[in-house]
């Protein structure tokens, strides 16, 4: 929806026209503020003259970035803690844009900490995110605090869930509240109580977008490679069975299984041993396919970067801006990408309209961010989303999670419980 473009008009109309801000940050993923603010600026003509300092790398750089003159200067979100200590009280933006918002849904987090210190200071703050509530509306407490610092949901995010939410899954004792459920009639007051604060917009509502189609790639193991899978999971979860299932033990066990239907598994010392190579054959096969189109590929474990560089002649990984220009300019075949460093802001439409998830993520915002990199304003041809599930795995629980846009912690958890049950009715 082209929100880089909105939020620069913004801050053009209100630095030169109105005079009512300043100087303006910019608060954004790491590679999104590397490029995609800069050239997005320097893409329209009413924007062309304003000047963009990205205040990254070393300590030293970012420093010197600061002093530059400039309308408007661009940071990475891990570095806001250290943005606000330096400045001190000399903080003097007036104007904060936040892209990707929700990576401020955690009311925890130093980087939400330290940015609601110096929030009275600061006159304007606007959020862009594709995906406000990830994981629910619990979410929302602290994106909104940073709006309007707690006028519409609460001074406190114990304020909020008592008044919107009430405990879900707790310990036996219930003392730890593992998730909040919502009161009945709860989520139309928030939609309310947000009504003057936000415009939510989607694509498929105002703008042609390109057909997009979702294919599944079904991957099967040997008999012998499923029967050495089988006895995996019956040793993980023969493990746990008399626990209380948790989120950390859920993803333990799941992320075991699921690097053995990627094809490698990591030891105790962190090495990785290769189990079998059927997804890496079915690739080969889709990138034949695409008769020499450009390939977009997602993958989750560090070893599937290790193995795709090493099968897949001409791959790179997404790095820098540098990697992002030369796959929108057509000179790299295959891009491989993990959706948590590239599932936000990134534009990648010029590049390619094929993805192919060679390792699934349980994150549905991950998930629909990701494939967003493609399937977006400015993409000419059809997007063609592959997703290779191996059969009888964990792959096909994640997939059916995406598909029923579940939330992914749920569903995780969800999927080890069924499991613990089925092996418990074997062994009787």
């Amino acid at each position: 929806m082209s929100k880089t473009v909105v939020a620069l008009t913004a801050a053009e109309e209100l630095l030169n026209e109105r005079f009512e801000a300043q100087k303006v940050l910019v608060i954004a993923p790491k590679r999104v503020a590397e490029d995609t603010w800069t050239r997005e600026a320097a893409k329209w003509d009413h924007l062309k003259h304003l000047r963009v300092s990205r205040v990254l790398g070393s300590a030293k750089a970012r420093t010197a970035a600061l002093r530059h003159p400039a309308d408007i200067y661009v940071i990475n979100r891990e570095n806001v803690v250290w943005l606000v200590e330096t400045l001190g009280k000399d903080w003097d933006f007036d104007m904060v844009i936040i892209d990707e918002l929700s990576s401020f849904k955690s009311p925890k987090a130093q980087r939400f900490r330290a940015l609601r210190a110096v929030r009275p200071r600061i006159r304007r703050v606007i959020g862009l995110t594709g995906t406000p509530a990830p994981n629910g509306l619990i979410d929302l407490w602290s994106q909104i605090y940073l709006l309007d610092r707690g006028l519409r949901l609460g001074k406190t995010v114990g304020e909020y869930r008592r008044k919107y939410f009430q405990p879900g899954r707790t310990d036996k004792r219930g003392l730890i509240v593992y998730d909040w459920d919502l009161q009945e009639g709860a989520e139309m007051k928030i939609y309310q109580r947000l009504d003057d604060l936000a415009v939510s917009m989607k694509a498929e509502d105002w703008l042609e977008m390109p057909e997009r189609v979702d294919l599944t790639v079904p991957i099967r193991l040997s008999g012998k490679e499923m029967g050495q899978y089988k006895k995996l999971e019956r040793d993980l979860i023969l493990e746990i069975a008399d626990e209380t299932i948790t989120a950390g033990t859920a993803a333990a066990v799941i992320g075991k299984l699921q690097q053995y239907s990627q094809g490698a598994v990591y030891g105790e010392d962190g090495s990785w041993t290769e189990v079998h190579s059927a997804k890496l054959e079915a690739l080969e096969e889709l990138i034949e396919a695409a008769n020499g189109k450009p390939v977009l590929i997602f993958y989750w474990f560090r070893h599937d970067e290790e193995r795709l560089l090493a099968r897949i002649k001409g791959a790179r990984v997404l790095k820098d801006s540098k990697d992002i220009a030369d796959w929108n300019a057509g000179k790299i075949p295959v891009l491989l990408a993990h959706p948590g460093s590239a599932g936000h802001g990134l534009n990648l439409q010029d590049g390619g309209s094929t993805i192919i998830w060679f390792g699934l993520t349980w994150s549905l915002e991950l998930y629909q961010q990701a494939n967003a990199r493609l399937h977006r304003q400015g993409q000419r041809r059809a997007v063609i989303v592959h997703h290779l599930v191996t059969e009888g795995t964990v792959d096909e629980d994640i997939i059916k999670a995406l598909s029923g846009k579940a939330d992914g912690q749920n569903a995780l958890m969800e999927a080890v419980k069924a499991r613990v049950k089925e092996i418990k009715h074997d062994k009787r």
